[in-house]
């Protein structure tokens, strides 16, 4: 049984007492740099909303959701949302076959679905004049639709479809209930007739020229990722179809079950089990891979965009720890959002990654290439082992300082490199120990192998690996190819034989 979608947006806080509101200078002024130069980075705590409501409001997400249940004791992790993006192969938009599309397999030219950046980049390859041109017929067709649509279909003043459950959408598409909303549009549940009634996810972008053009940019290279993985060797998302609903963009995904965080929140942040990890990283790590060998970085990995194909567990009762506790029936994931994933050929905008599993050299603005997507897989792995997150902060500088007392000292040809001489004093991390944010890094990290449970070889091998990724420097730091060949995965390679 298909695992119905849940959606929920929680909330991460540095404090008890209220809303993180202490928002680095740097970070303000980058954001602002950034929007001059019209391209926005995917750093949702650079803009802090009204209340310090912290909502991701890039548009690359499958979906942004709510929730008000919160862990009371676990009120220091910072401001998350399950996001999701679901994608299928063999019925696209353009009714492209899984065999005719293994056929365009150069797709080094497709641009992230981003709404901020990717277009402006795309305009620079001759082959996408006729895309451009379609695009600027695109936005004067949406117009008239806004004008001449009939009442039955009508968007709101934020450019949202306005629908109601049992709406049909393409004559196929039934309507159920909402999944979720975000600043790209929303997700529903749908019914799809033409396929004998299965239920599908449905996201239904916002009648809105920017974001109108990101969901195009997403759909290209859900296409080309999907037609080079017809066989569905590996865990990346995939599209069933996409069309356009009187100037909204509608892109159909399979229904899956939650996020890795979701699953984490809703069992009370109880660490998964090691020999869960290990299914899910080889599962993840070949993925990845999957995507570095063809010339794309993701950029934007964390637990929420790992889904389980299926969450549905078994309860359990813990007596050490006195409550109940829920098992999964199956660690398959797979891996999503594309919506800032970025090619090697393309412009590298200076920060990328969501704050928390950020790598180093992004924060110091050293340059990144595909290895900051192994430092995002490691603070992800730890995470798994530790159910909440590593690095805890919204400050550039705290984080590095974060990482000194886990990794130990960044090298200092780094810090010689680095154009924020600001953070930097002597040649080293210009950090006061004895500050309230040097108290605050020295109560909440501690050497990475102290975070050990316990000694046997499982986690040992793991920890090991862990370290490997979470290396500084990029040019040392262990590559896909190598962590799986890891010995933590050396049963499952086994049973693979």
């Amino acid at each position: 049984m298909v695992a119905i979608c849940r959606m929920r947006q929680s909330k991460r806080m540095r404090s008890p007492g209220g809303w993180l509101s202490e928002y680095s200078w740097e970070e303000r002024w980058e954001e602002r740099k950034r929007q001059k130069r019209g391209s926005h980075s995917s750093e949702r705590e650079n803009k802090p909303k009204r209340h310090h409501h912290h909502y991701r409001t890039y548009e690359g997400h499958y979906l942004e959701t709510r929730s008000l249940n919160r862990r009371p004791e676990y009120k220091e992790r910072r401001g998350h949302e399950a996001s999701m993006d679901l994608a299928g192969c063999g019925e696209g938009g353009h009714g492209m076959n899984c065999q005719e599309r293994g056929r365009e397999r150069d797709w080094h030219h497709y641009s992230k679905s981003s709404g901020r950046s990717g277009r402006s980049r795309r305009s620079s390859h001759g082959r996408y004049r006729g895309r451009r041109h379609s695009s600027s017929r695109h936005r004067s067709d949406s117009r008239s639709h806004r004008r001449k649509r009939s009442r039955s279909f009508e968007d709101d003043e934020e450019g949202h479809l306005i629908y109601h459950s049992g709406h049909m959408l393409k004559a196929r598409y039934e309507i159920v209930s909402t999944l979720g909303e975000g600043a790209f549009g929303k997700v529903v549940e749908c019914i799809d007739h033409l396929k004998g009634g299965v239920r599908v996810a449905l996201k239904i972008i916002k009648n809105l020229d920017r974001y109108r053009e990101a969901a195009m940019s997403e759909v290209e290279v859900l296409e080309q990722v999907n037609s080079l993985d017809c066989e569905r060797r590996y865990a990346c998302v995939r599209m069933l179809d996409w069309f356009d609903h009187y100037g909204h963009i509608c892109i159909v995904f399979e229904l899956l079950g939650l996020s890795t965080f979701d699953f984490l929140k809703e069992n009370g942040f109880q660490p998964f089990p090691v020999d869960h990890i290990r299914v899910m990283a080889y599962q993840i790590f070949r993925a990845v891979r999957f995507l570095h060998q063809n010339k794309l970085t993701h950029t934007d990995l964390k637990p929420e965009n790992i889904l389980f194909v299926n969450s549905d567990y078994h309860i359990e009762y813990n007596p050490k720890m006195k409550r109940d506790e829920r098992t999964l029936k199956s660690t398959d994931v797979k891996v999503v959002d594309f919506g800032n994933a970025t090619y090697d050929h393309e412009h590298h905008t200076s920060v990328v990654s969501t704050r928390h599993y950020r790598a180093p050299e992004v924060i110091l603005e050293l340059g990144w290439n595909q290895a900051c997507d192994i430092w995002s897989l490691g603070c992800i792995l730890i995470e798994y082992y530790l159910g909440l997150t590593l690095f805890q902060t919204h400050d550039s500088k705290e984080h590095l300082a974060m990482m000194e007392r886990v990794l130990g000292p960044i090298p200092t040809h780094l810090l010689q490199k680095t154009r924020k001489r600001r953070y930097v004093h002597h040649e080293r991390l210009d950090w006061d120990e004895h500050s309230s944010s040097g108290r605050y890094v020295r109560k909440h990290c501690k050497p990475l192998k102290q975070y050990m449970s316990s000694k046997s070889v499982d986690h040992e091998q793991l920890f090991d690996l862990i370290h490997k990724m979470l290396e500084y420097d990029v040019s040392q730091r262990i590559t896909l190819d190598e962590a799986l060949r890891h010995p933590f995965f050396d049963s499952l390679r086994k049973g693979r034989k």
